[in-house]
């Protein structure tokens, strides 16, 4: 099984690289890849100084090129897609039809994966993906059950990653336009929910209220942790009851889950996080090259180490974590 690690800069590739993982995925600095924040992301130059960094350390780099092109921007993504393979990178990480089938036809020996973008969720989709576009690999949404993963990987040969690690989206993963309708923006296309010029902080006594444009998202008491205001990790109002109504702001932390998803035949885990620090992905890098290396030597005697689940808990979410999808029914 092997360790698939985010990178929003270089320092967090080299971070990734030097800690176990054995992939490093990242994304360029445009709206072709669904973390398009101010500072992150990579132009060609170090582009290709990272994927110089990780092939000689042994390590591969995929560039995700996974949000939605525009009719009159189509350019930029397939320029994109030709940059990723100017540069040397082992696969690009696509969603679009249009584009898998340009990067196919174009770039016939650049790898491709299906981006969790993609939001195929039955081994039927999959395989139409390969005989298609000739995907090696594809990533799950984060909303199937354990019984469900292990129906997908054994109906497929496409090789099958699944998120072990990092912030969950809303139970519609790949095709969220919730952000779009209160901002013009959504991940899909502009790389980008919650954009920061929409949200704001207003302080209400000694508490806060976050909003995203005109809505209002949180109101924190005195002494609650506010974090980044999302839409759709907001608390509501409904049938009279305030609360998480779409997900719960937690990471999701599968750990617990390794030995089962190993033996169905998972071929990697991807940890979530383009978006934080070289700091957060030195952590989470350390903690699942252990684990993994763990429940691969011996994954009878598999257990989960305090410290692995600590480590984890202090870079989670309000530091919480769950098993998502994997252990709870639908709302």
């Amino acid at each position: 099984m092997e360790l698939v690690c985010p990178a929003g800069t270089l320092p967090a590739l080299k971070a990734a690289v030097d800690h176990g993982a054995d992939w490093v995925y990242i994304g360029f600095r445009d709206e072709t890849n669904a973390r398009n924040f101010a500072g992150l992301n990579f132009d060609a130059a170090a582009a290709r100084q990272g994927i110089a960094y990780a092939h000689a350390r042994g390590a591969r780099v995929l560039v995700a090129i996974n949000t939605y092109p525009q009719t009159q921007s189509w350019r930029r993504w397939t320029d994109a897609v030709d940059r990723a393979a100017d540069v040397g990178a082992d696969a690009v990480i696509l969603a679009d039809l249009g584009l898998l089938r340009y990067a196919a036809t174009a770039h016939p020996r650049l790898a491709l994966h299906l981006s969790v973008q993609g939001s195929a969720t039955s081994y039927e989709a999959i395989e139409l993906y390969r005989e298609l576009f000739g995907i090696r690999r594809a990533v799950l949404p984060r909303v199937l059950s354990l019984a469900q993963v292990e129906q997908v990987v054994a109906r497929t040969s496409v090789e099958i990653e699944v998120f072990g690690f990092g912030g969950l989206c809303v139970m519609v993963e790949g095709r969220c336009v919730l952000s779009s309708f209160v901002t013009g923006e959504s991940p899909n296309t502009a790389g980008a929910c919650s954009p920061a010029r929409s949200v704001r902080w207003e302080p209400r006594g000694e508490g806060v209220d976050t909003r995203v444009g005109p809505v209002l998202v949180n109101r924190f008491a005195p002494g609650e942790k506010a974090g980044y205001p999302t839409l759709c990790k907001g608390r509501y109002r409904v049938a009279g009851q305030a609360y998480y109504a779409f997900e719960e702001p937690v990471s999701l932390n599968t750990l617990a889950l390794l030995p089962k998803l190993a033996a169905m035949g998972v071929a990697a885990i991807k940890l979530e996080g383009r978006q934080r620090s070289p700091a957060y992905v030195e952590q989470i890098t350390r903690v699942w090259r252990a684990a993994i290396d763990a429940c691969r030597r011996d994954p009878a005697a598999y257990a989960v180490r305090r410290e692995w689940a600590q480590a984890l808990a202090n870079v989670s979410e309000g530091q919480q974590c769950t098993l998502g999808a994997y252990h709870r029914p639908w709302k």
